[in-house]
């Protein structure tokens, strides 16, 4: 699963290395603590032309009659996607990608929840790969709304949790976004073991409000 990132890129850097063009209202970085409901930066492509656009994180199918009409949906299970109405034709049509530094997972001692930052090694940028949806509301209102897509986690992840999200590389964009034809479907997989790495964080990750660089920081564990 995936249920907390961070994203420190200014968002012209994002949109350079992705040679996508920006929207305005994008939300600002850095963000130390994104959440579920709150916007984020998202990529898609439409006749090859690829934009940088704010999305809300938590996918609203079109049958909801309200935006908290049924699951938050932020994750979508890479093994039954094609199969679960929310996302099969999302899955097929309306790919794209999340960028992110890092994300978060927990482990337990005791009562404690624990957190922990989870990087590529080689210090990259991170490219969920996600879903996206446009859901109209009361009085016609547009939202549009995004998923990130998750898989059974890596071997040497797995000690922390069982699922992570799909990270695509870089030569995997095009296919994923629908502009190198199709046959996506192989994407959706783990990293291989030895592409992540992972510290302790402080426990005030844990709020949800909290923004602050220092929760990226390590500190030191038994």
């Amino acid at each position: 699963m995936c249920g907390r990132f961070a994203l420190t890129l200014p968002n012209d850097a994002m949109a350079q290395l992705f040679d996508a063009a920006p929207h305005n209202a994008l939300p600002d970085t850095p963000r130390y603590n994104i959440c579920p409901t709150q916007e984020v930066a998202v990529v898609t492509s439409q006749n090859g032309a690829r934009a940088l656009r704010p999305m809300r994180w938590g996918f609203v199918p079109q049958w909801y009659k309200t935006v908290s009409g049924g699951p938050l949906l932020i994750n979508a299970r890479a093994e039954t996607i094609a199969d679960k109405p929310a996302f099969a034709k999302a899955v097929r049509t309306r790919r794209c990608v999340i960028p992110a530094t890092s994300f978060f997972e927990w482990t337990k001692e005791g009562e404690d929840k624990l957190p922990w930052s989870i990087a590529r090694k080689d210090t990259q940028p991170m490219m969920f790969a996600g879903l996206w949806q446009d859901w109209r509301g009361p009085e016609d209102a547009l939202l549009t709304t995004c998923a990130i897509v998750t898989c059974a986690a890596s071997p040497d992840l797995s000690a922390l949790h069982h699922r992570m999200p799909v990270i695509l590389e870089p030569a995997s964009l095009a296919l994923w976004l629908g502009e190198a034809g199709h046959g996506a479907a192989p994407l959706m997989r783990a990293t291989p073991a030895g592409t992540l790495t992972w510290h302790r964080v402080t426990a005030q990750v844990n709020r949800a409000r909290g923004n602050e660089p220092a929760f990226l920081d390590p500190i030191p564990t038994p």
